[in-house]
């Protein structure tokens, strides 16, 4: 079912867009995959996307390590089932997408919640936040914002905030971190000599001090609700 909002696209320069669609999608028949089945569903996904055409059976055994033909044969088998793919008889590579597969991939995956403070990320989650042709890559996920410390860079609790995943990011930047203790944040990157500083956008607020921390991605957009 997709419920539909709208909302204003902030971006972090100060750019304001006209109001677009948001669509909220629950989980679809690819979040329901195996392990397995979802790396073979992602490898046959990127060779159609980036060469043109789909593999073989060979290529799908090799790259997986499978010996038997017949077991990539019941991989291929379950994604045609579950309306993923389509097969061609008697041709090698004629795999395809179905548009089923193609309109489960639209949006971008609501991987959790980042405290304008700290919370644990949960990338198992299963939902998915459509914000049509707006932020069409690979690289990008959203969180929902919970808490006020960023809320003079004009983002508020409640708010979704576009991250690109990337490990490095430049002094300044808006950054999702990851300190040693699990707990991953919001806040503006500044490495330090012996320390980084994790500095709020809220000036009744301390910035945060440690000595390690990890970069989940850089924030490249904000998304509220109107």
């Amino acid at each position: 079912m997709l419920l539909t909002l709208y909302t204003r696209i902030l971006y972090c320069g100060g750019f304001q867009p006209p109001f677009l669609t948001l669509g909220y999608r629950r989980m679809t028949v690819i979040d329901q995959l195996t392990q397995r089945q979802q790396q073979v569903y992602e490898f046959i996904h990127d060779k159609i996307v980036n060469r043109g055409y789909g593999p073989t059976v060979r290529e799908i055994g090799e790259r997986f390590n499978i010996s038997s033909p017949n077991g990539v044969m019941c991989h291929l088998k379950a994604l045609e089932k579950k309306g993923l793919i389509h097969r061609s008889p008697n041709k090698s590579r004629a795999i395809e997408l179905t548009q089923e597969a193609i309109d489960a991939e639209r949006g971008l995956p609501l991987v959790g919640c980042v405290a304008a403070g700290a919370t644990q990320l949960a990338f198992e989650q299963s939902e998915r936040v459509d914000f049509g042709d707006f932020f069409d890559r690979p690289d990008l996920f959203v969180l929902t914002v919970s808490g006020e410390s960023m809320i003079e860079a004009q983002i508020a609790d409640g708010d979704f905030v576009v991250v690109r995943r990337q490990a490095t990011a430049e002094p300044g930047a808006m950054v999702v971190a990851r300190t040693d203790e699990g707990e991953a944040t919001l806040k503006y990157w500044h490495p330090e000599k012996h320390r980084i500083r994790l500095q709020p956008a809220n000036s009744s607020m301390d910035p945060i001090y440690v000595k390690q921390a990890e970069v989940i991605g850089v924030v490249v957009g904000v998304v509220r609700s109107l």
